[in-house]
């Protein structure tokens, strides 16, 4: 059985060189827990997953989809929010998101 977390907070809107994305930055307790799980994992698995993500399924309103979490230097977490998802919940840079994420 896998563990689900919960957080809430902003969508922010990055520009990168080529595209722009959306994201959840991810801190707090549930960013302690991913780093646990992530640590756990490797230990397991004798190694890392690229760039030291955690596989999830992320649902953010009655949108769900199987995506990964990526670690930032200053120990929170970072999910991307792709397009799909912004358009079915009616969501755009700085507005509120409740997020599960249920790890696997």
């Amino acid at each position: 059985m896998s563990e689900t977390l919960s957080w809430h907070g902003p969508i922010t809107r990055w520009d990168g060189e080529k595209a722009v994305y959306h994201l959840l930055t991810i801190g707090g307790g549930v960013a302690e827990d991913l780093t646990m799980h992530e640590r756990l994992r490797r230990l397991e698995l004798g190694g890392r997953r690229g760039f030291g993500s955690v596989k999830v399924m992320a649902t953010i309103g009655g949108t769900r989809w199987k995506t990964s979490v990526f670690p930032s230097k200053s120990g929170q977490w970072w999910l991307l929010v792709g397009k799909k998802v912004l358009k079915a919940e009616d969501l755009a840079a700085g507005d509120e998101a409740e997020l599960a994420l249920e790890l696997l």
